[in-house]
């Protein structure tokens, strides 16, 4: 049986082919997952070819095991194939605008979940790119995106060719909120975050970086300010572009 709790993101993977029935069966299932309305507003296009893996590389900052993966799957918010049922049935479509973009999204990050799922329960080994919302414009050409579709998600998928470590996680009570969100104090921050600070990988992690607090990893080195805001105004332009935002 599947255990969730061991899960682990695979960079590195065997040189054996993911075949197309299984890839086919575990997106066939994961069409179960939730969906706004039953409109499945998402598509996921596959990429196996070295070509397409390569070209859509430099949007995922060349990371290696974009090409390395013998398949790469995109997940798009997709309110085109709707747009066009509705145009071919006297219907009225007003889907150009934020609200459906979230909708979307929301539909096409369950069914990725849900994928993963599937994915990891039947051995395969994957990792979930960050990078896809930050260069979205990029990717949006390279696989020809239509109006009304927009990448949201990327996973590399294959045979797991390493014994990768578990992620460290928070514990529960950092996360859930009884009945009304509760604020943080300095006390609960302390006592929530320590224990993932004082693991010897984050300690590295801070040494390595030349910063004095994981925290300031993050703020002056991984995600810095300038840098969300500036990709959150390419992305707001990729929105505009693909019609979801006058």
């Amino acid at each position: 049986m599947y255990d969730i709790t061991k899960r682990r993101t695979i960079r590195k993977y065997a040189e054996r082919e993911v075949s197309s029935e299984l890839l086919n069966s575990l997106l066939l299932r994961a069409e179960q997952t939730q969906t706004m309305g039953n409109l499945q507003l998402y598509s996921v296009v596959v990429n196996r070819s070295k070509e397409m893996k390569h070209r859509l590389a430099p949007a995922h900052f060349c990371q290696p095991m974009v090409e390395q993966a013998p398949v790469v799957l995109t997940f798009c918010a997709d309110y085109n194939r709707t747009t066009e049922w509705c145009n071919q049935r006297k219907a009225h479509p007003g889907y150009d605008n934020f609200l459906s973009f979230l909708n979307a999204a929301t539909d096409a990050l369950l069914y990725c979940q849900t994928f993963c799922h599937l994915a990891e329960e039947a051995g395969l080994g994957l990792c979930f790119l960050g990078t896809t919302i930050y260069n979205a414009q990029q990717i949006i050409d390279t696989l020809q995106l239509p109006k009304l579709v927009m990448p949201v998600a990327t996973i590399t998928l294959g045979w797991p060719d390493e014994d990768a470590p578990l992620s460290d996680r928070l514990p529960l009570d950092a996360v859930v909120h009884e009945e009304t969100y509760q604020p943080y104090t300095p006390q609960s921050i302390d006592r929530l975050y320590s224990p993932k600070e004082a693991l010897e990988e984050n300690k590295h992690f801070v040494e390595i970086n030349g910063m004095e607090t994981l925290a300031q990893v993050f703020t002056d080195i991984r995600y810095k300010g300038d840098d969300c805001r500036a990709m959150s105004a390419t992305f707001l332009d990729a929105l505009r572009n693909q019609g979801f935002l006058d």
